[in-house]
């Protein structure tokens, strides 16, 4: 009989706060003095980390936070990290978005959320500033080096606000669509709560002893989950990296005793290739994890043969608050799998055509997921809500298989979608701002191969009649209004684009023409 592509999380689901404030205020009762953040010459010990969260909150209270939502804009510091857990503390819900997008980018964000406070890095004031005055947002406020410093808090005795309910909306994480337009992923307390003690099932900690790296962007879920939250859940020190720099990484893993070790493809190869790495001593390294993108093998090989550590790859999506599976600890790793379902959660393989067929052990499909950590919907957008969670599941759009083991493997992408250096790129978003060129006919980007950043955006256009493109300056118009990871590599300017037998641009005959460009220069 075959066995139906069923797994679910057989661990057992470890303690659960009622939400991540609640676990920061355990955490502060139960090793006050501890070390709990580090970013180059700063430094927080547990007291102190919960006073600055208690005193930015009440500020926040103040200016009409509580039931709305707060815009965090701000780069890798010790303000992120204070200034997320003070949004959750001051009964708002937290909006991260990445520093480097453009106004445009912001923008549409920004209308989409409403939020009544943006918090942002001083850099960006001319930036924000217009955005605020054109969306009538209520208050915002820079913070960070050369403005205003959270841990000034730190000596006020302030008392915390009243603690969030757990199922009151915690975070709306914005994430990619193919339709080109960003989506408002709402999550609850309750759910990211779970989540964290969903991992510590798969990868438990050392209470008191663990040392985090965090050389991720912090507005990024992935960061958020596997090392803002797991730091203080296991009341460890979180050591902030203000930007990622591979020879820095390197060094801040030995200076500062690091034990665990968040990472991505990206980073891991980079870190590889400084100089001294062969020569390093990774004694105190304890664990790494990569997610946010598929991990090659060769990859993993190298780094658990250097390092003596080897890399846990696992598997979510923000709508899935956002952790679904991991290689666990106690294991052997087991390459090109992300593992099994993290304690309760449930992952099936579907008819990707019907949604529902359950297909068999072995035979690729859509991943469909359900848990307490699944969100709660779309803002704004009942519809595509509508398509993603059905009759209780969480439709990922990705195309994977299950083998006898349960443990699940990503084969590709449903959605049109590429993952640049860990983040998600959606070609329909570069496609749109080409077309914005005055003098661009029809454009098409794709994801293509590379052997750094996993992926990277390739485009092609044809140009308007009587016209001249040249790629330099379509580069140079995509930067305007792109962030930086979006921008095409390469833009090749084509007679014609492909098109199927309905007159749709053909995507697939784009990638297969990419394969052999690359072919013929290898």
């Amino acid at each position: 009989m075959t066995r139906p592509a069923v797994a679910t999380g057989a661990s057992a689901l470890p303690p659960a706060y009622e939400t991540v404030v609640h676990m920061l205020v355990d955490a502060a009762a139960r090793a006050p003095d501890a070390e709990a953040l580090v970013c180059e010459d700063r430094r927080l010990c547990y007291r102190d980390y919960l006073a600055c969260v208690a005193g930015f909150a009440r500020e926040l209270e103040g200016l009409g936070a509580r039931g709305g939502r707060v815009a965090l804009i701000l780069g890798n510091a010790i303000e992120s990290a204070i200034a997320t857990f003070a949004v959750h503390a001051a009964g708002a819900q937290l909006v991260p978005l990445n520093p480097i997008y453009t106004a445009r980018e912001l923008g549409a964000i920004l209308e989409d959320a409403a939020p009544s406070v943006v918090l942002y890095d001083a850099a960006n004031k001319a930036v924000i500033a217009s955005l605020v005055r054109a969306l009538k947002i209520p208050a915002a406020l820079a913070l960070g080096p050369g403005a205003r410093l959270l841990d000034g808090w730190r000596a006020a005795a302030v008392a915390l606000p009243a603690l969030p309910r757990p199922d009151a909306l915690a975070t709306l994480q914005y994430t990619g669509g193919t339709t080109g337009r960003a989506k408002g992923v709402e999550l609850s307390h309750r759910a990211i709560a779970i989540n964290v003690a969903q991992r510590e099932g798969l990868l438990p900690t050392l209470p008191d002893r663990e040392r985090l790296l965090c050389a991720m962007p912090l507005f990024h879920v992935y960061a958020v989950s596997m090392a803002l939250h797991l730091s203080a859940y296991c009341r460890g020190a979180l050591v902030i990296l203000p930007r990622y720099r591979p020879d820095l990484v390197l060094k801040t893993l030995v200076d500062e005793a690091i034990t665990i070790f968040p990472g991505s493809p990206t980073i891991f190869t980079g870190v590889m290739a400084v100089e001294g790495f062969a020569a390093t001593d990774f004694s105190r390294l304890r664990l790494c994890y990569s997610g946010s993108a598929a991990l090659p093998e060769e990859t993993l090989r190298r780094w658990q043969a250097a390092t003596g550590c080897p890399v846990h790859e696992g598997y979510g999506q923000t709508e899935a608050g956002p952790v679904l599976s991991f290689n666990p600890v106690g294991h052997p790793v087991k390459p090109g799998s992300v593992g099994i379902p993290v304690p309760a959660t449930e992952l099936q393989i579907v008819d990707p055509g019907d949604g529902t067929r359950v297909l068999a052990i072995g035979e690729q499909g859509e991943i469909r997921a359900r848990g307490p950590q699944i969100m709660t919907g779309y803002r704004n957008l009942p519809k595509e809500t509508a398509e993603t969670l059905r009759d209780g599941w969480l439709y990922t759009g990705d195309i994977g298989e299950l083998d006898r083991d349960g443990w699940l493997f990503i084969r590709e992408r449903k959605k049109d979608m590429a993952i640049v250096g860990g983040y998600n790129v959606y070609p329909r978003e570069v496609d749109e701002v080409l077309y914005l060129h005055p003098d661009v006919q029809e454009a098409a980007a794709i994801g293509v191969p590379d052997a750094y950043r996993g992926e990277v955006i390739k485009a092609f256009v044809v140009a308007r009649p009587g016209t001249t493109l040249d790629g330099a300056s379509l580069l140079a118009h995509c930067a305007r209004n792109l962030a930086k990871y979006k921008v095409p590599t390469t833009i090749e300017v084509v007679a014609g684009i492909p098109k199927t037998t309905v007159g749709k641009i053909d995507k697939k005959e784009l990638r297969a023409m990419a394969a052999k460009q690359s072919e013929g220069r290898s």
